[in-house]
């Protein structure tokens, strides 16, 4: 990982759903080594969670890069399209795509279900916004990823190789790993890196709303899977710093088509998370 303070200094990234969470966590910290970040999302103004595209861009500029919200719902392919057509007008590039945006919400619903209780909208939900929403962003970045030779991030999770949560989540994870893969095939020829990134457990918004119980630990459950202190999680700029670390590595090239732990990153590069540490929550 580069050593210098603005390591992506006049380099342009997009990161989708980046009003709160891990999207947020990313954007801030290509923010933080100096890169012009279009922040998207549908998130205007706050509202059961914290958090809106605006307020996302204002703490981009506050930590030394550019921030650029963008009101978009990733559900509508012609907003997609307007979007990369404009940073295609203001930019003529594009540096680095974070494919982030997810229904959390709508997907915590369904958390711990077996399949016959999970509804086939909730598969339309996921595929919706978490997969096809990934491929529409990816289709209409190409010409200017290929312009800079960019960075194209998914953001995916062990839930593409392992049971979690529920069938529908665990089939769009793979599905995501098996784009990123095809994704590297098409662009083995040229400057572009398609990888995905598996964050593990992630203290975001949501989970932040978990009450601390009678010792004081903050403990969610999640069905099926287990008891997590979310002491012990990742901040959503653990997986930022892993983005920023695979953009300023002019080697990273060997790594497209594949998925890589944020952890395993941390080592590798040699970043922590805020306080630190390398959290292994995964």
């Amino acid at each position: 990982m580069s050593g210098t303070p603005h390591p992506l200094k006049n380099r342009i990234a997009v990161v989708t759903g980046a009003s709160r969470g891990i999207g947020k966590g990313i954007a801030l910290e290509l923010g933080a080594a100096g890169a012009t970040v279009y922040v998207t999302g549908r998130s205007q103004q706050p509202g059961k969670l914290p958090g809106t595209v605006h307020e996302t861009a204002a703490q981009i500029n506050e930590l030394g890069g550019t921030g650029v919200p963008v009101v978009c719902d990733h559900g509508d392919d012609e907003a997609t399209a307007a979007l990369f057509e404009r940073i295609g007008t203001e930019q003529d590039r594009l540096d680095v795509l974070v494919n982030n945006v997810y229904n959390s919400p709508a997907a915590a619903r369904w958390l711990g279900r077996k399949f016959w209780d999970v509804p086939p909208k909730a598969w339309d939900e996921t595929f919706r916004i978490g997969v096809r929403s990934h491929y529409v962003a990816a289709v209409y970045a190409a010409p200017l990823l290929l312009k800079a030779g960019g960075l194209l991030v998914n953001v995916s999770s062990p839930g593409a190789q392992r049971a979690m949560h529920n069938a529908v989540y665990g089939v769009a994870k793979t599905a995501l790993d098996r784009m990123t893969a095809d994704f590297a095939r098409d662009l083995a020829d040229t400057e572009v890196t398609a990888v995905s990134i598996w964050p593990g457990l992630v203290a975001t918004e949501l989970l932040q709303l978990v009450p601390a119980d009678d010792t004081g630990k903050r403990v969610v459950t999640l069905p099926g899977e287990g008891s997590f202190d979310l002491d012990e999680a990742e901040t959503p700029r653990f997986a930022g710093r892993a983005v920023v670390a695979l953009a300023a590595d002019a080697g990273r090239k060997k790594r497209a088509g594949k998925a890589w732990k944020v952890a395993d990153l941390a080592e590798e590069y040699g970043f922590t998370d805020i306080d630190g540490r390398i959290p292994r929550t995964d």
